[in-house]
Protein backbone atom coordinates (compact mmCIF):
# COMPACT_ATOMS: atom_id res chain seq x y z
CA UNK A 1 0.00 0.00 0.00
CA UNK A 2 1.23 3.23 -1.26
CA UNK A 3 0.33 6.12 1.07
CA UNK A 4 0.87 10.08 -0.58
CA UNK A 5 0.62 13.10 1.69
CA UNK A 6 -0.04 15.85 -0.57
CA UNK A 7 -0.58 19.95 1.18
CA UNK A 8 -2.24 22.87 -0.78
CA UNK A 9 -1.61 26.40 -0.11
CA UNK A 10 0.67 25.35 3.11
CA UNK A 11 2.91 23.54 4.48
CA UNK A 12 2.28 20.30 6.98
CA UNK A 13 4.54 19.82 9.88
CA UNK A 14 5.75 16.26 11.09
CA UNK A 15 3.26 15.79 13.49
CA UNK A 16 0.55 16.28 11.02
CA UNK A 17 2.15 13.81 8.58
CA UNK A 18 2.65 11.29 11.54
CA UNK A 19 -0.71 11.36 12.71
CA UNK A 20 -2.06 10.93 9.39
CA UNK A 21 0.05 7.87 8.42
CA UNK A 22 -0.53 6.26 11.69
CA UNK A 23 -4.54 6.38 10.90
CA UNK A 24 -4.08 5.29 7.48
CA UNK A 25 -2.48 2.00 8.33
CA UNK A 26 -5.72 1.30 10.06
CA UNK A 27 -7.51 1.39 6.43
CA UNK A 28 -5.33 -1.97 5.92
CA UNK A 29 -7.99 -3.68 8.21
CA UNK A 30 -11.19 -3.04 6.49
CA UNK A 31 -9.52 -3.79 2.69
CA UNK A 32 -6.47 -6.54 2.27
CA UNK A 33 -6.49 -5.35 -1.26
CA UNK A 34 -5.75 -1.66 -1.62
CA UNK A 35 -2.89 -0.06 -4.32
CA UNK A 36 -2.34 2.99 -3.07
CA UNK A 37 -3.84 5.77 -0.71
CA UNK A 38 -4.10 9.57 -1.97
CA UNK A 39 -4.36 11.99 1.32
CA UNK A 40 -5.09 15.94 0.34
CA UNK A 41 -4.76 18.64 3.16
CA UNK A 42 -6.07 21.71 2.04
CA UNK A 43 -7.00 25.55 3.48
CA UNK A 44 -10.03 27.21 2.02
CA UNK A 45 -10.90 30.85 2.41
CA UNK A 46 -7.51 31.98 3.34
CA UNK A 47 -8.89 35.55 2.00
CA UNK A 48 -11.46 36.01 3.91
CA UNK A 49 -9.50 34.94 6.99
CA UNK A 50 -11.97 32.08 7.64
CA UNK A 51 -9.47 29.01 7.12
CA UNK A 52 -11.32 26.14 6.83
CA UNK A 53 -9.21 22.84 6.93
CA UNK A 54 -10.29 20.51 4.53
CA UNK A 55 -9.09 16.47 3.93
CA UNK A 56 -9.93 14.70 1.12
CA UNK A 57 -9.19 10.50 0.94
CA UNK A 58 -8.83 8.60 -2.25
CA UNK A 59 -8.47 4.84 -2.02
CA UNK A 60 -7.73 2.77 -4.88
CA UNK A 61 -8.48 -1.22 -4.92
CA UNK A 62 -8.54 -3.20 -7.74
CA UNK A 63 -11.72 -1.96 -9.86
CA UNK A 64 -13.03 0.31 -7.52
CA UNK A 65 -12.11 3.33 -5.45
CA UNK A 66 -13.02 5.70 -2.68
CA UNK A 67 -13.09 9.10 -2.08
CA UNK A 68 -13.84 11.00 0.69
CA UNK A 69 -13.68 14.47 1.79
CA UNK A 70 -14.43 16.68 5.04
CA UNK A 71 -14.01 19.79 6.72
CA UNK A 72 -13.47 21.27 10.08
CA UNK A 73 -11.31 24.08 12.13
CA UNK A 74 -8.50 21.28 12.55
CA UNK A 75 -6.51 19.34 9.97
CA UNK A 76 -6.98 16.80 12.56
CA UNK A 77 -10.97 16.57 13.02
CA UNK A 78 -11.11 16.62 8.82
CA UNK A 79 -9.06 13.71 8.63
CA UNK A 80 -11.01 12.07 11.73
CA UNK A 81 -14.41 12.39 10.23
CA UNK A 82 -13.36 11.67 6.34
CA UNK A 83 -11.41 8.39 7.98
CA UNK A 84 -15.16 6.95 9.09
CA UNK A 85 -16.84 7.98 6.15
CA UNK A 86 -14.30 6.15 3.99
CA UNK A 87 -14.59 3.35 6.48
CA UNK A 88 -18.08 3.13 6.28
CA UNK A 89 -17.66 3.05 2.42
CA UNK A 90 -15.69 0.22 2.14
CA UNK A 91 -17.32 -1.97 5.25
CA UNK A 92 -20.94 -0.97 2.63
CA UNK A 93 -18.82 -2.34 -0.69
CA UNK A 94 -17.43 -5.44 1.29
CA UNK A 95 -21.31 -6.24 2.37
CA UNK A 96 -22.24 -5.63 -1.33
CA UNK A 97 -19.96 -7.70 -2.80
CA UNK A 98 -19.33 -10.67 -0.48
Amino acid sequence: MNVYIQTLRFNADSKLTEFISKKIKKISTFHDRIIKVDVFLKLDNVVHNIKDKIAEIRVQVPRHQFFVKASSKSFEESFEAAMESLINQIKKQKVKYS
